[in-house]
């Protein structure tokens, strides 16, 4: 049964922890899963979370401590020991550590390092703290099976036995030569159903072998395992050497930071914010992209006060103004979300840019073709004015197809110069569509009303 975290057990739970009544608490806690626990730690204050992390075991801390929002997880390291920290480093995965160690400052870096225990999984930490977060490289684990390509079955079944040791989920045996050199990948029930004298050269897969290298960015393998339906990946060097791999639940976590970091930037939230962030930062995140709003905005009107002497000839012309920056503004969008969509996919380069254009460009007059038909009918037989009614509809057509343009050349231009294109889907797409809309629908107007 799926666990609810209600108002009343929150209360009880507290009691329990003013009672120190830790029998109550383990029979309550050690039932749920770990995620279930650290929605209930993020409820608690600092202190009373840290009582009730070391009523848990050991795997259950781990699991627990990587499920702590941010920056829970941050104020709850801070209030442990550096002796504590390094205990409840050498419980996680390698990634997990050297995460949560990278949140550090350097001299506190150091200090846990020199705390922890097993030597090898220090060394694994700090080998893996070189790496860019954003790369392979940082995404990698240093556990994984590993056998070597001249072994027979039966000396492969004891290092299966011995590494597993270290390993939480087995999901694939990667095969080495005698330099460590990747040269494939054996499956597990092969190897369980062959006899114990054959060699693992005769058995493991060497054709199609899907790995990235340590410095490729994790958005590209995101891009790999989902392209490969993959659980797990093997990390290389330059020299194609086996150095770790990276399973999917890390993979999970890149992608949805990227579609957040992307719809935060879409909103025109410059930088990542969290739902419990300072009001401070909040502010400094959203100001950049409405003062852009706003300059645009500023723009708009002075196209409106370029062409005052003609509305106030036909009034009626301002009438149509919120429509003419609306579809303006949503075709900008809608084009620019699409291609962003595809470039995060990587299904799209800057070098077919004029394959997207042309298949944009059509859907611009389509689209634009409808609804300038709509929007002049709405114009000649319901406010009886046919003049106008080519007015709005030639330029509501010449709006969205040069918006489907502009929504689809900007992201790909940005992506072109190494600039996030989702910073295109934003209001810098939805302005200057505004304010071409404006300047195409007045020169259409003056123009038909020989003004």
């Amino acid at each position: 049964m799926r666990f609810e975290l209600t108002k009343e057990f929150l209360e009880e739970f507290r009691q329990a922890i003013v009672d120190q009544n830790n029998s109550w608490i383990i029979e309550h806690i050690h039932e749920l899963h770990f995620a279930d626990i650290a929605d209930l730690l993020d409820q608690l204050t600092n202190d009373e979370a840290r009582y009730v992390y070391f009523q848990l075991t050991e795997d259950q801390q781990a699991d627990v401590l990587m499920e702590l929002d941010e920056d829970v997880r941050d104020r709850f390291l801070a209030s442990l020991s550096t002796k504590e920290i390094a205990d409840q480093l050498e419980n996680l995965d390698s990634d997990d550590a050297a995460d949560i160690l990278g949140e550090l400052s350097d001299d506190k870096i150091q200090e846990v390092i020199s705390q922890m225990d097993d030597d090898e999984a220090a060394e694994d930490i700090v080998e893996l703290l070189n790496y860019d977060e954003d790369t392979a490289g940082g995404l990698m684990q240093k556990e994984f099976i590993q056998v070597r390509v001249d072994w027979p079955v039966n000396r492969c079944l004891v290092e299966l036995r011995r590494q597993a040791e270290n390993v939480e989920n087995v999901y694939t045996i990667y095969v080495v030569d005698d330099i460590n050199k990747l040269v494939g990948i054996l499956s597990l029930k092969r190897l369980l159903f062959a006899d114990t004298k054959t060699l693992i050269r005769d058995l493991f897969q060497s054709k199609n072998i899907i790995s990235v290298k340590t410095s490729d960015a994790s958005e590209k393998v995101a891009q790999v395992m989902d392209k490969y339906d993959l659980v797990t990946v093997p990390v290389v060097d330059l020299q194609n050497k086996l150095v770790g791999r990276i399973t999917i639940d890390d993979v999970v976590d890149i992608i949805k930071e990227e579609a957040d970091k992307d719809f935060q930037m879409a909103s025109g939230i410059s930088e990542k914010i969290e739902e419990n962030a300072s009001v401070w930062r909040a502010m400094r995140a959203r100001l950049p992209w409405l003062l852009i709003g706003m300059f645009g905005g500023v723009l708009g009107a002075q196209v409106i006060s370029g062409f005052s002497v003609g509305i106030s000839k036909v009034p009626l012309l301002a009438s149509f103004i919120p429509l003419i920056t609306a579809m303006g503004g949503n075709v900008g969008v809608q084009s620019s979300a699409i291609v962003v969509q595809s470039l995060a996919k990587g299904n799209i380069q800057f070098s077919n840019i004029f394959q997207k254009l042309a298949r944009e460009g059509l859907v611009g007059l389509l689209n634009g073709s409808f609804l300038a038909i709509i929007i002049y009918g709405i114009a000649t037989f319901i406010l009886g004015n046919s003049t106008l009614g080519f007015v709005v509809s030639i330029s509501l057509f010449v709006t969205i197809f040069f918006a489907a343009i502009f929504g689809t050349l900007i992201p790909l231009v940005l992506a072109k110069y190494k600039i996030d294109p989702a910073l295109a889907t934003g209001p810098f797409v939805t302005t200057l569509n505004d304010v071409l809309g404006l300047f195409i629908y007045f020169t259409v107007g003056m123009l038909l009303y020989h003004i």
